[in-house]
Protein backbone atom coordinates (compact mmCIF):
# COMPACT_ATOMS: atom_id res chain seq x y z
CA UNK A 1 0.00 0.00 0.00
CA UNK A 2 1.22 3.40 -0.70
CA UNK A 3 1.39 6.49 1.34
CA UNK A 4 -1.02 8.42 -0.63
CA UNK A 5 -3.53 5.20 -0.16
CA UNK A 6 -2.73 5.56 3.52
CA UNK A 7 -3.06 9.23 3.69
CA UNK A 8 -7.01 9.16 1.78
CA UNK A 9 -7.71 6.52 4.36
CA UNK A 10 -7.17 7.96 7.17
CA UNK A 11 -9.14 11.37 6.02
CA UNK A 12 -11.83 8.68 5.66
CA UNK A 13 -11.88 7.52 8.54
CA UNK A 14 -11.93 11.09 10.66
CA UNK A 15 -15.29 12.17 8.61
CA UNK A 16 -18.14 12.93 10.63
CA UNK A 17 -21.27 10.32 10.42
CA UNK A 18 -24.24 12.33 8.95
CA UNK A 19 -27.55 11.82 11.11
CA UNK A 20 -30.12 9.47 9.34
CA UNK A 21 -33.63 11.42 8.28
CA UNK A 22 -36.66 10.09 9.12
CA UNK A 23 -37.89 8.63 6.14
CA UNK A 24 -34.58 6.48 6.46
CA UNK A 25 -35.02 4.89 10.36
CA UNK A 26 -37.24 2.05 10.80
CA UNK A 27 -41.29 1.81 10.11
CA UNK A 28 -42.86 3.64 13.48
CA UNK A 29 -46.46 4.36 12.12
CA UNK A 30 -49.68 2.59 13.80
CA UNK A 31 -50.75 -0.57 12.40
CA UNK A 32 -54.17 -1.48 11.53
CA UNK A 33 -54.53 -3.98 14.23
CA UNK A 34 -53.33 -1.24 16.85
CA UNK A 35 -56.08 1.11 15.87
CA UNK A 36 -59.51 -1.22 15.22
CA UNK A 37 -58.00 -2.38 19.11
CA UNK A 38 -57.89 0.68 20.37
CA UNK A 39 -61.58 1.67 19.04
CA UNK A 40 -62.69 -1.61 20.42
CA UNK A 41 -61.52 -0.29 23.71
CA UNK A 42 -63.38 3.03 23.49
CA UNK A 43 -66.52 1.61 22.62
CA UNK A 44 -66.23 -1.11 25.05
CA UNK A 45 -65.54 1.49 27.79
CA UNK A 46 -68.01 3.66 27.12
CA UNK A 47 -71.12 0.74 26.64
CA UNK A 48 -70.12 0.07 29.99
CA UNK A 49 -70.41 3.43 31.39
CA UNK A 50 -73.22 3.67 30.08
CA UNK A 51 -74.86 0.42 31.04
CA UNK A 52 -73.83 1.52 34.65
CA UNK A 53 -76.15 4.53 34.04
CA UNK A 54 -78.78 3.57 33.48
CA UNK A 55 -78.47 0.34 36.39
CA UNK A 56 -77.96 3.42 38.60
CA UNK A 57 -81.31 5.24 37.19
CA UNK A 58 -83.18 1.89 37.66
CA UNK A 59 -81.69 0.82 40.91
CA UNK A 60 -83.13 4.58 42.18
CA UNK A 61 -86.58 4.09 40.71
CA UNK A 62 -87.61 1.05 41.88
CA UNK A 63 -85.67 0.17 44.81
CA UNK A 64 -87.36 1.29 48.06
CA UNK A 65 -85.87 2.31 51.03
CA UNK A 66 -87.86 2.02 53.73
CA UNK A 67 -88.48 4.98 56.15
CA UNK A 68 -87.59 5.55 59.93
CA UNK A 69 -91.48 4.52 61.32
CA UNK A 70 -93.01 7.84 63.15
CA UNK A 71 -93.11 7.28 66.72
CA UNK A 72 -96.84 7.05 67.79
CA UNK A 73 -98.59 10.02 69.59
CA UNK A 74 -101.19 8.73 71.81
CA UNK A 75 -104.20 10.88 72.47
CA UNK A 76 -105.95 10.32 75.99
CA UNK A 77 -109.17 11.95 74.82
CA UNK A 78 -112.07 11.97 77.40
CA UNK A 79 -115.63 10.39 76.22
CA UNK A 80 -118.90 9.31 77.34
CA UNK A 81 -118.29 5.63 75.62
CA UNK A 82 -122.25 4.31 75.95
CA UNK A 83 -123.93 6.98 78.56
CA UNK A 84 -126.38 9.68 77.31
CA UNK A 85 -125.15 13.06 76.40
CA UNK A 86 -126.06 15.84 78.56
CA UNK A 87 -123.99 18.86 79.90
CA UNK A 88 -122.87 17.01 84.17
CA UNK A 89 -120.86 14.17 85.14
CA UNK A 90 -123.37 12.39 87.62
CA UNK A 91 -124.81 8.86 87.36
CA UNK A 92 -128.16 8.31 85.85
CA UNK A 93 -130.48 6.24 88.41
CA UNK A 94 -132.13 2.92 86.32
CA UNK A 95 -134.93 2.80 85.47
CA UNK A 96 -137.71 0.04 86.61
CA UNK A 97 -136.32 -2.54 83.96
CA UNK A 98 -132.94 -1.98 84.74
CA UNK A 99 -133.87 -2.93 88.16
CA UNK A 100 -135.53 -6.11 87.09
CA UNK A 101 -132.36 -7.34 85.03
CA UNK A 102 -130.05 -6.71 87.94
CA UNK A 103 -132.27 -7.75 90.77
CA UNK A 104 -131.45 -11.37 92.03
CA UNK A 105 -134.63 -13.79 91.91
CA UNK A 106 -136.04 -15.27 94.51
CA UNK A 107 -135.35 -19.47 95.23
CA UNK A 108 -139.18 -20.00 93.60
CA UNK A 109 -138.71 -18.10 90.74
CA UNK A 110 -135.24 -20.41 89.99
CA UNK A 111 -137.37 -23.64 90.72
CA UNK A 112 -139.80 -22.71 88.08
CA UNK A 113 -137.35 -21.62 85.57
CA UNK A 114 -135.57 -24.74 86.30
CA UNK A 115 -139.07 -26.81 86.55
CA UNK A 116 -139.94 -25.11 82.28
CA UNK A 117 -136.39 -25.61 81.38
CA UNK A 118 -136.53 -29.60 82.10
CA UNK A 119 -139.99 -30.12 80.52
CA UNK A 120 -139.24 -27.80 77.03
CA UNK A 121 -142.40 -25.71 78.07
CA UNK A 122 -142.22 -22.09 76.36
CA UNK A 123 -143.00 -20.03 79.26
CA UNK A 124 -142.86 -16.10 79.67
CA UNK A 125 -141.05 -14.15 82.50
CA UNK A 126 -143.34 -12.22 84.46
CA UNK A 127 -142.58 -8.94 86.19
CA UNK A 128 -141.21 -9.40 89.26
CA UNK A 129 -142.29 -7.89 92.62
CA UNK A 130 -139.48 -4.68 93.29
CA UNK A 131 -139.63 -1.32 94.83
CA UNK A 132 -137.97 0.27 92.11
CA UNK A 133 -139.51 3.51 90.96
CA UNK A 134 -142.63 3.43 89.38
CA UNK A 135 -141.09 5.77 86.29
CA UNK A 136 -138.56 3.82 83.59
CA UNK A 137 -136.64 6.94 82.79
CA UNK A 138 -133.71 7.83 84.92
CA UNK A 139 -133.45 11.53 86.50
CA UNK A 140 -129.84 12.06 85.47
CA UNK A 141 -128.21 14.91 84.04
CA UNK A 142 -126.48 12.92 81.05
CA UNK A 143 -122.42 12.66 80.77
CA UNK A 144 -120.97 16.31 79.43
CA UNK A 145 -118.04 14.34 77.54
CA UNK A 146 -117.46 14.56 74.13
CA UNK A 147 -118.56 11.23 72.01
CA UNK A 148 -115.82 8.16 72.13
CA UNK A 149 -114.78 5.48 74.20
CA UNK A 150 -115.46 6.44 77.89
CA UNK A 151 -112.28 7.57 79.88
CA UNK A 152 -111.18 10.43 81.88
CA UNK A 153 -108.56 11.94 79.25
CA UNK A 154 -107.72 15.49 78.44
CA UNK A 155 -109.74 17.86 76.45
CA UNK A 156 -109.37 17.05 72.84
CA UNK A 157 -111.01 16.47 69.57
CA UNK A 158 -110.76 12.60 68.60
CA UNK A 159 -109.08 12.36 65.02
CA UNK A 160 -111.98 10.86 63.27
CA UNK A 161 -113.62 14.27 64.69
CA UNK A 162 -110.79 16.71 63.68
CA UNK A 163 -109.25 15.26 60.34
CA UNK A 164 -110.24 15.32 57.19
CA UNK A 165 -108.62 14.02 54.34
CA UNK A 166 -108.59 15.38 50.57
CA UNK A 167 -107.21 13.37 47.39
CA UNK A 168 -106.82 14.85 43.73
CA UNK A 169 -106.99 12.24 40.97
CA UNK A 170 -108.37 12.52 37.30
CA UNK A 171 -109.79 9.46 37.82
CA UNK A 172 -110.42 5.98 39.30
CA UNK A 173 -106.84 4.61 37.99
CA UNK A 174 -104.90 7.34 39.84
CA UNK A 175 -107.22 7.37 43.07
CA UNK A 176 -106.44 3.58 43.62
CA UNK A 177 -103.13 4.16 42.88
CA UNK A 178 -102.70 6.99 45.74
CA UNK A 179 -105.04 4.64 48.27
CA UNK A 180 -102.75 1.68 47.69
CA UNK A 181 -99.36 3.84 48.03
CA UNK A 182 -100.75 4.46 51.72
CA UNK A 183 -101.58 1.17 52.41
CA UNK A 184 -105.76 2.63 52.97
CA UNK A 185 -108.25 -0.24 52.64
CA UNK A 186 -112.02 0.09 51.37
CA UNK A 187 -114.18 -1.59 53.88
CA UNK A 188 -118.80 -1.98 53.76
CA UNK A 189 -120.23 -2.17 57.12
CA UNK A 190 -124.16 -2.69 58.33
CA UNK A 191 -127.08 -3.40 55.81
CA UNK A 192 -128.27 -6.09 57.74
CA UNK A 193 -124.56 -8.27 56.73
CA UNK A 194 -122.90 -8.89 60.18
CA UNK A 195 -119.04 -8.19 60.10
CA UNK A 196 -117.01 -6.17 57.73
CA UNK A 197 -116.07 -6.44 53.95
CA UNK A 198 -112.63 -4.82 53.41
CA UNK A 199 -110.80 -4.45 49.70
CA UNK A 200 -107.20 -4.06 49.46
CA UNK A 201 -104.96 -4.32 46.44
CA UNK A 202 -107.36 -1.54 44.55
CA UNK A 203 -104.93 -0.67 42.02
CA UNK A 204 -103.98 -4.17 41.27
CA UNK A 205 -105.62 -7.58 41.94
CA UNK A 206 -108.03 -6.33 44.61
CA UNK A 207 -108.52 -8.82 47.22
CA UNK A 208 -111.14 -8.98 49.30
CA UNK A 209 -111.54 -9.95 52.99
CA UNK A 210 -114.35 -10.20 55.66
CA UNK A 211 -113.46 -9.70 59.28
CA UNK A 212 -116.03 -10.02 62.41
CA UNK A 213 -117.02 -6.97 63.89
CA UNK A 214 -114.82 -7.64 66.89
CA UNK A 215 -111.31 -7.86 64.65
CA UNK A 216 -108.37 -5.38 65.47
CA UNK A 217 -109.07 -4.79 61.17
CA UNK A 218 -112.37 -3.35 62.36
CA UNK A 219 -111.06 -1.26 65.25
CA UNK A 220 -108.57 0.79 63.18
CA UNK A 221 -109.60 4.81 62.27
CA UNK A 222 -111.52 5.07 59.44
CA UNK A 223 -113.56 7.79 57.20
CA UNK A 224 -116.15 8.22 55.23
CA UNK A 225 -117.23 10.99 52.23
CA UNK A 226 -119.21 13.86 54.11
CA UNK A 227 -121.20 13.55 49.96
CA UNK A 228 -122.47 10.60 48.99
CA UNK A 229 -122.55 12.06 45.21
CA UNK A 230 -119.14 13.37 44.71
CA UNK A 231 -116.67 11.39 41.81
CA UNK A 232 -114.41 9.75 45.03
CA UNK A 233 -117.09 8.07 46.73
CA UNK A 234 -118.84 6.90 43.36
CA UNK A 235 -115.13 5.51 42.96
CA UNK A 236 -115.21 4.13 46.14
CA UNK A 237 -118.31 2.09 45.05
CA UNK A 238 -116.82 0.81 41.62
CA UNK A 239 -113.90 -0.71 43.28
CA UNK A 240 -116.02 -2.04 46.19
CA UNK A 241 -118.00 -3.59 43.72
CA UNK A 242 -115.28 -4.86 41.60
CA UNK A 243 -113.61 -6.64 44.28
CA UNK A 244 -116.97 -8.12 45.11
CA UNK A 245 -118.10 -6.93 48.13
CA UNK A 246 -122.12 -6.90 48.31
CA UNK A 247 -123.06 -3.21 49.01
CA UNK A 248 -127.06 -3.59 49.05
CA UNK A 249 -129.27 -2.47 51.76
CA UNK A 250 -127.04 1.15 51.60
CA UNK A 251 -124.36 -0.18 53.32
CA UNK A 252 -121.63 2.32 54.45
CA UNK A 253 -118.22 2.67 52.94
CA UNK A 254 -115.66 3.73 54.77
CA UNK A 255 -111.99 3.95 54.28
CA UNK A 256 -109.88 1.88 56.89
CA UNK A 257 -106.31 4.25 57.69
CA UNK A 258 -103.40 1.84 58.60
CA UNK A 259 -101.26 2.54 62.14
CA UNK A 260 -98.21 3.67 60.16
CA UNK A 261 -100.29 6.63 58.31
CA UNK A 262 -102.22 7.60 60.89
CA UNK A 263 -98.61 8.35 63.13
CA UNK A 264 -97.62 10.23 60.14
CA UNK A 265 -100.41 11.99 59.52
CA UNK A 266 -100.20 13.19 63.53
CA UNK A 267 -96.88 14.36 63.33
CA UNK A 268 -97.72 16.56 60.74
CA UNK A 269 -100.05 17.69 62.18
CA UNK A 270 -98.19 18.86 65.46
CA UNK A 271 -95.11 20.45 63.54
CA UNK A 272 -97.70 22.61 61.46
CA UNK A 273 -99.64 23.31 64.67
CA UNK A 274 -95.96 24.23 66.80
CA UNK A 275 -94.87 26.66 63.41
CA UNK A 276 -98.37 27.97 63.63
CA UNK A 277 -97.61 28.85 67.76
CA UNK A 278 -99.34 26.35 69.12
CA UNK A 279 -98.02 23.61 70.97
CA UNK A 280 -100.65 21.19 71.71
CA UNK A 281 -103.06 19.36 69.89
CA UNK A 282 -105.41 20.24 72.40
CA UNK A 283 -105.59 23.73 71.22
CA UNK A 284 -106.48 22.15 67.20
CA UNK A 285 -110.19 22.20 66.22
CA UNK A 286 -109.77 21.50 62.48
CA UNK A 287 -107.12 19.77 60.46
CA UNK A 288 -107.06 19.06 56.48
CA UNK A 289 -104.90 17.53 54.80
CA UNK A 290 -104.40 16.94 50.66
CA UNK A 291 -102.61 14.03 48.97
CA UNK A 292 -99.93 15.26 46.78
CA UNK A 293 -97.34 13.83 44.30
CA UNK A 294 -93.95 13.57 45.50
CA UNK A 295 -91.52 12.08 44.04
CA UNK A 296 -92.16 8.68 42.22
CA UNK A 297 -95.17 8.38 45.26
CA UNK A 298 -97.61 10.56 47.32
CA UNK A 299 -97.29 12.36 50.77
CA UNK A 300 -100.08 14.34 52.92
CA UNK A 301 -99.50 17.73 53.67
CA UNK A 302 -101.52 19.83 56.06
CA UNK A 303 -102.82 22.85 53.88
CA UNK A 304 -105.67 24.08 56.49
CA UNK A 305 -105.80 23.98 60.59
CA UNK A 306 -108.32 26.03 62.77
CA UNK A 307 -108.05 26.11 66.19
CA UNK A 308 -110.46 25.88 69.36
CA UNK A 309 -111.19 29.02 70.99
CA UNK A 310 -109.42 29.59 74.47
Amino acid sequence: MSSSDIEVLAVAEEEPVKPLKPTEGPNLRTSKFDTVSSWLMALALFIGIFVLMLFLIWLTRNLKFSAKPFPPIVENAAGRGENAEGFERDFEPPGAEEVEELTEPTLEDTLEAVTDAVSSVAASLDTMNTNAPASTAGTGMGDSRPPGPEGEGEDIIPRFERWRLNFVAKDVGGYAKQLDHYGIELGAVGGGIQGVDIASNLSGGIRQQRYSSEHEKAKRLYFSWVDPSVNFARWDQQLLQKAGVPLGNNRMRIQFIPQDLENKLAHYELEYAKEKGHSSVTEIAKTVFESQASGSGYDFVVVEQRYRRK
